[in-house]
């Protein structure tokens, strides 16, 4: 009797220290999140990406981030995501490039309780865990304010933008023109759907010269349309602000260098590392908000070296 007793208590002991171990284990185990961005040629997704890989290791994350060529990002994402569809991460984060054609793609995931977050671009994704980003008609809001600022009521601005009907570029452009309507500055040209591409948008810039010549400021959706844009006025003899959105490096310096008074920038870098905080905290079961804005920052002459000497830094 005794024997048997003290053999049920080592049974129950080595079962309790077996528990443990496994528990322990699984608590030590590093959730896999997979980050998709648009591409990875372009400075401001490679600081969106340093942001994430920070991410990882100070929430013990085993992840990675992958994109495709900037060349066939569309055909290609589209590849990437079935294949990692297929690989069943703990969580997926990604910036689709297009926002309606691959909302099916990430419902996918969802029917296969794979926690899909959204980083820079929101689509209408009905069981997304969170959207990590930009709340973009803000951030034109705020930029057309900031243009408004130099102008005067009745002066002629141009705006240039992406696609349209992408949900960033669109909310943007948006945003710009109800700030400049509201003090009275007339958009008197729109030049859409153009791609991120220096020869296009200078020609776009020479369309709007020739045809409004009178034209006292420029905003455009992304930086690298506002730094060709500038390179073309300026060719054309034309000094007047151009107003960006992103905050790269090559803006912040010609604002601190007074070659413009003043932009407006997101936080990519915050963007990438939200979302590794926010995937962690959905693999450990935790609730996250549906809405994660890494914010939008004015960048005046004087407030910006601080900015670029992070930004260099982690880009080296």
């Amino acid at each position: 009797m005794k024997k048997s007793f003290l053999f049920l208590l080592v049974i129950v002991a080595l079962s309790a220290l077996f528990l443990f171990f496994i528990t322990k284990k699984l608590e030590d185990a590093k959730p896999e999140v997979v980050v998709v961005l648009k591409e990875l040629d372009t400075q401001y997704w490679k600081i969106v990406e340093a942001g994430a890989k920070k991410g990882f290791r100070d929430f013990g994350i085993d992840g990675k981030v992958i994109a495709p060529s900037s060349k066939s990002a569309q055909e290609d994402q589209e590849k990437i995501l079935n294949k990692i569809l297929n690989e069943k991460p703990d969580v997926l984060v990604v910036a689709p490039v297009n926002s309606y054609k691959y909302k099916s793609i990430l419902e996918k995931f969802v029917d296969n309780k794979i926690p899909v977050l959204l980083l820079d671009t929101n689509i209408p994704l009905e069981n997304k865990s969170s959207y990590i980003g930009t709340d973009n008609y803000e951030l034109g809001r705020k930029a057309g304010a900031l243009l408004a600022s130099e102008l005067q009521p009745g002066d002629e601005v141009a705006l240039i933008a992406g696609i349209s009907a992408d949900p960033v570029s669109g909310d943007r452009l948006r945003g710009a023109k109800s700030s400049l309507e509201a003090v009275g500055i007339e958009s008197v040209t729109e030049k859409v759907d153009l791609p991120n591409e220096s020869s296009r948008i200078k020609k776009a810039i020479r369309e709007v010269l020739q045809h409004h010549p009178n034209v006292k400021g420029v905003f455009a959706t992304s930086d690298i349309m506002a730094l060709s844009a500038l390179e073309e006025l300026e060719k054309q003899g034309y000094k007047i602000p151009v107003i960006g959105t992103d905050g790269t490096t090559e803006m912040v310096e010609l604002v601190e260098e007074g070659e413009l008074s003043s932009t407006v920038a997101q936080n990519p870098y915050d963007m990438g590392y939200l979302s590794a905080q926010a995937a962690m905290n959905i693999a450990k079961g935790k609730n996250v908000d549906t809405i994660i804005d890494s914010g939008v920052d004015y960048i005046i002459k004087g407030n910006g070296n601080e900015r670029l000497t992070f930004l260099k830094k982690i880009l080296k």
